[in-house]
């Protein structure tokens, strides 16, 4: 019989052989995206300590009633992200897309950090 594999398996796999290769660190923190059906999430992370530095959702009180998990709220996100990062004094970061492809609202969301300030 054939094994039956679902997307977000296929999806983790990705995500674990990019992560062989990102790492975050005091100096360039990693910028993590995460997006389900309904919201989209995003962390930015120094691996080295294991701590989150920053994160912003979809999920928020204040953002939970106008937005969802569509290319406008992963804007809303990506900005409010990069505002938060460079309140912190974080300028650099490594851009993680959590094995997702690099389309729609994972775009969007780096796109919008990028024109907030932050570079990746």
């Amino acid at each position: 019989m054939f094994k039956r594999v679902d997307k977000n398996e296929k999806r983790q796999k990705r995500h674990v052989r990019s992560r062989r290769y990102i790492t975050g660190t005091a100096e360039r923190p990693r910028l993590n995206v995460y997006r389900s059906l309904s919201n989209i999430y995003a962390q930015i992370i120094n691996d080295v300590t294991g701590e989150t530095l920053v994160a912003a959702s979809t999920v928020e009180k204040d953002k939970k009633a106008t937005y969802g998990g569509n290319v406008e709220a992963a804007k809303v996100i990506g900005k409010e992200i990069a505002e938060k990062a460079l309140a912190k004094g974080i300028k650099e970061v490594v851009f993680d897309r959590g094995g997702y492809l690099y389309h729609g609202r994972v775009a969007a969301l780096a796109d919008a950090a990028r024109e907030a300030g932050l570079k990746f």
